[in-house]
């Protein structure tokens, strides 16, 4: 398996190796895998998935952006020896001497479209939406995510993985058709502040509600994906209590119990 190398400047900081069938997230906060603590760097800035025989970098939204050999990419299928830049530091993608690098599966189309660094960042800068994400509550209870389908397939697909590829390929969990839908055309990714729906390869590019899915977008309960002729419904439950929690919670408390329990100071002898 390929190893990601994280540097700074000069010096190397650690190697962190991809396994085949696991994500791996990259920022600022203690619960990724790469921690980079650096104020350029987001709290979750990218992640790095693996689909099919291959790896792929998604940036999430992060406010400076992510960086494949000094080009500003939204997502991009790794290759050997591509230096992904994060604020100021480095992670070098690359196969060990011994092991077989992969052919370049990905088609033409499938390729990540990179424009000029510097005039791409003053379009974002100035057309960036600002997205209202609604505040993660310490009592929240984590909502579970399931996939319908409305055509082109049938039955439901529960969102459990942290990670739910979207694709023609047979090993994506959820298979879609489609001619110029990408071997992994989306993933759903399970956060604590809900499930997010973002756009990795394919000409065919995910619809949310009709409206085409450009980097990614949160999901919201009942919302329509069409991917190629493929078209699924969201929605979000809450998980069930069992009845053994409902039976407690019914249950009165003793301690108020005693406590509404009225005394008669003149007791009948």
């Amino acid at each position: 398996m390929p190893t990601l190398t994280l540097n700074f400047k000069d010096k190397a900081l650690g190697d962190y190796p991809l396994q085949k069938g696991y994500s791996l997230t990259v920022g600022r906060r203690r619960n990724n895998d790469i921690i980079i603590d650096n104020l350029a760097v987001s709290s979750h800035h990218a992640k790095i998935d693996s689909v099919g025989d291959g790896f792929v970098l998604i940036d999430l939204q992060s406010k400076n952006g992510s960086f494949v050999n000094e080009q500003q990419v939204s997502s991009h299928w790794l290759k050997q020896g591509d230096i992904i830049n994060i604020g100021k530091h480095s992670l070098v993608f690359c196969y060990s001497e011994d092991e077989e690098v992969p052919d370049d599966e990905a088609d033409e189309i499938e390729k990540t479209m990179v424009m000029d660094t510097s005039q791409y960042r003053s379009m974002v800068n100035k057309n960036k939406p600002k997205e209202v994400r609604p505040p993660v509550s310490a009592n929240r209870i984590e909502t579970i995510g399931i996939l319908s389908f409305l055509d082109g397939g049938s039955g439901k697909y529960k969102c459990r993985k942290s990670i739910t590829k979207i694709g023609r390929h047979p090993d994506s969990d959820v298979v879609v058709k489609g001619f110029m839908v990408g071997r992994t055309s989306a993933t759903i990714s399970r956060r604590p502040d809900g499930f997010y729906l973002s756009y990795v390869s394919g000409l065919s590019r995910p619809k949310v509600n009709e409206k085409k899915v450009k980097r990614e977008t949160i999901l919201n309960d009942l919302d329509i994906i069409e991917i190629g002729t493929t078209k699924l419904q969201f929605f979000e439950r809450k998980p069930r209590k069992s009845k053994e929690k409902k039976r407690s919670e019914n249950q009165p408390d003793p301690v108020r119990s005693q406590e509404n329990v009225k005394v008669n100071p003149n007791p009948v002898e």
